[in-house]
């Protein structure tokens, strides 16, 4: 069924794609963790920062997630490693963890795969996740400072054919419900909701985006 992108959707859409943007500041770091999905162009900047020599190693972490079953004939972090070859990146800088499902397993998944002498990492995802990717890094990953930054997408080239408008809403309207149910859970840390985002975030359920809560 198509819902409604009336002047209203989309103005709550956007409020929750600002809130979901971080966008730290960079620094030298030990490893880029490149977090699987629909996206190539994470694989992109990814390897845009590898070039740029903020790390020299990357991990791709990812199998398949609620948006790409069938999107890939390999898992996630198997096709956004082939796309970062395809960018220059050399097979002996990447590394790849193929089973994670969600967000918190690739942050268990890679912490395992990194090992011990990690000091700083950055991690790179969709621009919508990366709230919800510093929430769960920072509680799932502690000891070790981190960085989250993502393609410098703007909102209305976010959507592609495979991925379109109404999917990106349900997704920012699902994990906002998971940025207020993750932290008792101990999945995520405990983050501030702006009122502005619920008053968002309400308007979109009662219109139908629910699909991923």
């Amino acid at each position: 069924m198509r819902l409604p992108l009336s002047p209203d959707v989309l103005a709550a859409a956007r409020t929750l794609w600002d809130f979901h943007l971080v966008y730290d500041d960079l620094a030298e770091a030990d490893l880029i963790i490149g977090l699987g999905s629909y996206d190539l162009r994470v694989a992109d900047r990814c390897a845009e920062l590898f070039h740029e020599g903020w790390a020299t190693q990357l991990l791709f972490t990812g199998k398949s997630g609620n948006w790409t079953d069938r999107l890939y004939d390999t898992s996630e972090a198997e096709a956004f490693a082939a796309r970062a070859g395809k960018g220059g990146v050399p097979d002996g800088a990447m590394l790849i963890e193929p089973k994670a499902t969600n967000i918190g397993e690739n942050i268990r998944l890679s912490r395992a795969m990194a090992g011990d002498n990690i000091r700083r990492i950055i991690i790179v995802t969709k621009p919508q996740t990366q709230r919800r990717a510093y929430a769960t890094v920072r509680a799932q990953w502690p000891e070790v400072p981190a960085l989250v930054t993502a393609p410098l997408t703007r909102f209305e080239n976010q959507p592609v054919e495979a991925y379109p408008l109404q999917s990106l809403i349900h997704e920012m309207v699902g994990d906002v419900q998971r940025m207020v149910e993750y932290p008792a859970k101990g999945f995520q840390i405990a983050q501030s909701i702006p009122r502005s985002v619920a008053d968002a975030y309400e308007l979109l359920v009662k219109a139908g985006y629910d699909h991923h809560l």
